[in-house]
């Protein structure tokens, strides 16, 4: 059994239950689905709601008379407490305590041929003697609704009482021996070491174990080698590596996009994160705040940023005629669902448009729950590229420290610039001022000049001196001209409108030029 503390840790207990999303959950499935009756004081067991009464109601009952509302006959209900013990004008369904004059108890009991007899003969099913004697001494002894056993607390069984007790070495094996025992079967005999250092390997990293790694097992004789070894396979990285892949499914990770193209996403860097928890040991409290709201944390690390990244995992489009708003709603419920799933342990994509059925779920809890990922950046198009905004760069574990340091060097060398262009500027202003006009540039005064545009004609051919020869280029649309900066005509940039340098033009952009 497995209880949820601020400081779990998912290796500090019996690692293989870790290969599956929600362990607490499937455990509690096993441990909690109650299985037998209550003793009463006269030694005669009582039947209990979850065990021996919902199973029957569920049967033959509750297609007219449960959750559905659409198939629900007469306005009543017999899933729940308040609406079985209501009094209607036909008689209370059920009173707890007095069985005789329980409205359904009647109903049963009518012989088959009255058209009052519960459950009617065209659902094709019957209530046998032995349930109705079961659904009898229920309502006797209280009549008493329990919630459905997954929303239970969960309590710790009673150990089995089993013949080889000297085979046990912990709870689980009790309940494991005394399963066979009861079909007459006897626990094999326990594998060898290399066997067993196999076994542990592909279950704790999913890979085969080093011949070393064997041998140091088979020659350390010490009583607690078989545990020496499994440190030795969970301090790995390919532990992290394993059971990551069962938390990355659950987390519907993925290096592409999902729907449309679907191409290529980079995401390595949240898998990278999510192998480290495990390769950490990280505590689940963190593990789970760090991946639903790590930017929101106080001075919040790359890490805690990049944990982030669950909530980026869901499938996107590019598709062209796809509505934004209608797929920004997919989003939101996609992560709603998915965080319900795995952290809840529940379904709640039912309340998306009614309130659930099975479960006491709303369709306002939902989308209430559903606000908390509707605040989001993202754009409802991923453009199909590989780092759909908003991004950030991370860099990888061999460059972090370096990466960190320069981001430390070029704000301070931001800084320094600054500084120099404010310390500057009124020299700078100064100067101009004082040159004036004289900085227009005549086309004799640089001998390296190629091409020399002096922009005052306009027209179909713009009159130019290349190489001190005097030529001219067409001119493409309606060229228009500007003041200049410092003095002369500039080109105007407008859409439709170009001059064609021809040869002259073809800078290559491999070796320096200066263009003014």
């Amino acid at each position: 059994m497995i209880h949820y503390t601020p400081n779990f840790k998912p290796r500090a207990v019996l690692f293989p239950l870790f290969t599956v999303v929600l362990p607490a959950l499937l455990i509690s499935m096993s441990l909690a689905a109650p299985t037998k009756q209550v003793a009463s004081s006269k030694g005669v067991r009582t039947p209990t709601y979850n065990a021996d009464v919902r199973p029957i109601l569920a049967e033959s009952c509750f297609a007219c008379h449960g959750p559905d509302s659409a198939a629900r006959k007469a306005g009543l209900r017999l899933d729940r407490a308040q609406d079985a013990y209501a009094k209607r004008p036909g008689g209370t369904p059920v009173i707890p305590g007095d069985p005789l004059a329980s409205r359904i108890l009647e109903r049963i009991r009518l012989p088959e041929t009255n058209v009052l007899h519960m459950p009617p003969p065209a659902g094709h099913t019957s209530l046998s003697p032995a349930k109705i004697a079961t659904i009898t001494h229920w309502i006797a002894s209280g009549a008493k609704y329990e919630q459905h056993w997954s929303y239970l607390p969960i309590k710790r069984p009673t150990l089995p009482k089993v013949k080889q007790q000297k085979w046990v070495r912990n709870a689980i094996d009790t309940f494991v021996l005394a399963a066979m025992e009861a079909k007459g079967l006897r626990p094999a005999p326990e594998a060898d070491r290399r066997t067993l250092a196999r076994r542990a390997a592909f279950d704790i990293t999913g890979l085969p174990p080093s011949p070393k790694a064997v041998e140091t097992f088979l020659l350390d004789k010490r009583p607690k080698a078989y545990e020496t070894y499994v440190d030795t396979l969970l301090a790995s990285p390919r532990w992290g590596e394993h059971r990551g892949r069962y938390w990355l499914d659950a987390a519907r990770y993925a290096d592409t996009h999902g729907i449309h193209f679907d191409n290529y996403r980079e995401m390595w860097s949240y898998r990278n994160w999510v192998i480290n928890a495990f390769n950490t040991n990280m505590p689940f409290d963190r593990f789970t705040t760090e991946q639903l709201a790590g930017d929101l944390l106080p001075n919040a690390t790359l890490d805690q940023k990049v944990a982030t990244g669950f909530t980026r995992c869901n499938i996107t489009t590019n598709e062209g005629g796809a509505i934004n708003e209608e797929y920004l709603v997919l989003y939101a419920r996609d992560r709603t669902e998915t965080a319900a799933q795995i952290w809840l342990g529940s379904t709640v994509g039912c309340a998306v448009c009614h309130d659930h059925k099975f479960d006491p779920i709303k369709a306002k809890d939902f989308y209430a729950l559903s606000a908390f990922f509707n605040n989001t950046k993202q754009n409802a198009m991923d453009g199909n590229i590989s780092d759909t905004p908003p991004i950030m760069f991370v860099p990888s574990v061999e460059d972090k420290l370096r990466f960190e340091s320069n981001i430390d060097a070029l704000a301070s060398s931001r800084t320094v610039l600054k500084n120099y262009k404010e310390k500057v500027r009124g020299d700078f202003d100064a100067w101009f001022k004082k040159s004036g006009s004289k900085l227009a540039i005549e086309s004799s005064s640089l001998a390296a000049q190629i091409v020399h545009l002096p922009l005052t004609v306009s027209g179909a051919q713009q009159p130019a001196t290349v190489a001190n020869t005097a030529t001219s280029f067409p001119v493409t649309g309606q060229p228009e001209y500007g003041p200049g900066y410092v003095g002369g005509d500039a080109f105007v940039i407008k859409s439709g409108s170009s001059i064609n340098l021809g040869q002259n033009g073809d800078f290559d952009g491999s070796k320096p030029f200066t263009i003014a």
